[in-house]
């Protein structure tokens, strides 16, 4: 009798399909400077995600995955069930920053950089200080001083939205000159705008840069970016609903005219009136008086009641010349 051999879980996989950016991949120049996965805070939802600092920690990378259900690798003669299909691409560290510069925003005072970015859940964001669009760039989110030979910063949130507009006109202007058509005219099967030449055509690839510039930045900074825009906040069904069709809403308690509870009951059901065909409006009008009903002839016969010792039933006739007739006689 032959048995299947029992494949052993692997439970030890380290090895990942990645697509990542050739200067995620550079050599590094210092021993200690190789590429590195770590967790830091989201900036946009505040939990942990996965990054990864290249070489020499000179650029910032997210690393997002592509994952279905029953998905594996086939690598040499080994078969990985890790079936994600990773991709490393680079992203601003500033959208990283600007979280603690807003929270020590409160303050108003100017200070070092290195006392801003602190993070006791994850101390590894200190790294982000070491990146070359930080030190570029810093200046486009803060006001900057320099006091001796030691640089100083405030988070300016006027800079912040010009910033991020900027931000916003680079991703319209990259969406314009890929083709890709946005917002509520674009038909679903070809994703080709009907009209190219229609007003709001703007508006929909602002909206639509606005929604993945907000995937980085906070729900606070969302709302002034949208506003920044100077885009009116798109409507719920219910505010768009005319004034004369809203519900009115009373602060006043609401006072029962009638016993509402007699609802609750399963047996109570609003059954609408049901039409009768034309074999049961005819079967209405015949007199049926004398007739039973077929689940009379099926029931059991009702059980009479014993009488009394010495007592007895006769039934008593109304013609004249009957005599009554004995129906029951309990003996003594």
């Amino acid at each position: 009798m032959s048995h299947k051999k029992k494949r052993s879980p692997n439970t030890h996989n380290d090895t990942w399909v990645v697509v990542a950016a050739d200067s995620a991949v550079e050599a590094p120049r210092r021993k200690d400077g190789d590429p590195l996965l770590v967790q830091l805070r989201n900036p946009c939802t505040g939990v942990a995600s996965l990054y990864m600092f290249g070489s020499d920690d000179a650029h910032l990378y997210e690393v997002k995955a592509f994952n279905e259900d029953c998905h594996s690798w086939f690598i040499g003669q080994t078969v990985h069930r890790d079936g994600r299909l990773l991709y490393i691409t680079p992203v601003d560290p500033l959208y990283h920053l600007l979280p603690y510069l807003i929270k020590v925003a409160k303050e108003g005072k100017f200070q070092l950089l290195q006392q801003m970015v602190i993070d006791e859940d994850f101390p590894v964001c200190s790294r982000l200080l070491n990146c070359k669009e930080t030190k570029a760039s810093l200046g486009l989110v803060a006001e900057e001083k320099e006091v001796a030979g030691q640089k100083f910063y405030r988070y300016s949130q006027e800079k912040t939205m010009e910033w991020l507009k900027k931000k916003v006109d680079k991703t319209v202007k990259a969406l314009k000159n890929s083709n890709i058509s946005v917002g509520g005219g674009v038909k679903s099967t070809t994703y080709i705008r009907v009209n190219q030449e229609c007003d709001f055509c703007e508006e929909d690839y602002l909206r639509y840069a606005h929604g993945l510039i907000s995937e980085y930045i906070s729900e606070d900074l969302s709302k002034d970016l949208l506003k920044h825009l100077q885009l009116p906040e798109v409507l719920s069904p219910n505010e768009a609903e005319p004034p004369s069709k809203k519900r009115k809403v009373s602060d006043k308690p609401v006072e029962a005219g009638e016993d509402y509870t007699k609802f609750n009951s399963t047996d109570f059901a609003r059954k609408p009136p049901k039409k009768m065909t034309a074999a049961q409006k005819s079967l209405a009008k015949v007199d049926k008086t004398g007739m039973k009903i077929m689940s009379a002839f099926f029931s059991p016969k009702a059980k009479t009641e014993k009488l009394p010792l010495g007592w007895q039933l006769w039934e008593v006739s109304d013609s004249t010349n009957a005599s009554p007739q004995l129906l029951q006689s309990q003996g003594s």
